[in-house]
């Protein structure tokens, strides 16, 4: 007579683990040699229209800027000024501050001329060679200071290159010490600064001595400013890795075209 099953005895091999995922297991193919050249072929491919949509991007941009009407000065327009279109936004504000003190430049020219007229009108020995001078400074000092140290700086944070830089901190640093020989108001010089402006007080010219000392504060404000920003743009050059040998590569790449250009 056979033996009776054991109920409580477990079918299972004591080699096999009883926590096991008893499902079957799905085997894979490894993948082909032919299946990973064509992914790659497909990342190739993807790379190559990204780079293409970028550089139609680019230049339509570039095409939009040639394309854009000279805008400045306003009466007579000859370049093309736009900060909002051509500057980073990161620097923007920067470059409107330098463009607003290139305006109070130009507005003290405008005030010192004036003053000289009165100097000379008070009586002033030295009032026509003052007139004389305050005459000059206003086209010269007005178109140079635009040409030689602010479209350079509008160029270089447009453009990111170390010439523009360079030549920014040369013209700029030269004009800074202008400012402070105008500050000073020598007579005879066509400054209407701090002598001049003391000297039509103490002779009871208010109206001269009132017009210098506008003057005056002109000189001190954009002066001031200048050099305070020329210390900003100083740090920011240096961050951004300019050299004197970036900016001989460039001259000899691009010459002095690249100057009125806005590529």
């Amino acid at each position: 007579m056979a033996a009776p099953e054991n109920p409580f005895a477990s079918t299972h091999s004591l080699d096999t683990n009883p926590f096991d995922d008893p499902s079957p297991q799905v085997m894979y193919p490894a993948p082909t040699e032919g299946s990973q050249q064509s992914r790659l072929d497909a990342i190739a491919r993807r790379e190559a229209e990204l780079n293409a949509r970028e550089q139609e991007l680019n230049q339509r941009q570039a095409s939009m800027k040639r394309t854009s009407p000279n805008n400045w000065p306003f009466f007579f327009p000859l370049i093309y000024h736009n900060i909002h279109e051509e500057i980073p936004e990161s620097s923007r504000a920067l470059v409107t501050r330098l463009y607003q003190l290139w305006l109070v430049l130009l507005g003290t020219l405008i005030i010192n001329l004036i003053a000289c007229i009165f100097f000379l009108i008070a009586g002033s020995t030295d009032g026509g060679r003052d007139l004389g001078a305050s005459i000059m400074y206003l086209p010269v000092i007005g178109i140079a200071s635009f040409l030689l140290w602010y479209r350079p700086i509008y160029n270089a944070y447009m453009k990111e290159q170390s010439l523009y830089y360079y030549l920014y901190f040369f013209f700029c640093g030269w004009h800074i010490l202008f400012s402070i020989y105008m500050i000073i108001g020598i007579p005879g010089t066509g400054s209407a600064g701090l002598i001049q402006m003391i000297g039509m007080y103490s002779q009871g010219h208010i109206v001269a001595g009132v017009l210098a000392t506008v003057a005056t504060v002109g000189w001190t404000i954009q002066g001031l400013g200048d050099l305070f920003y020329f210390r900003s743009i100083w740090k920011h050059h240096n961050a951004e890795g300019h050299s004197i040998q970036k900016a001989k590569t460039e001259l000899a790449t691009h010459g002095a075209k690249s100057y009125f250009s806005r590529g």
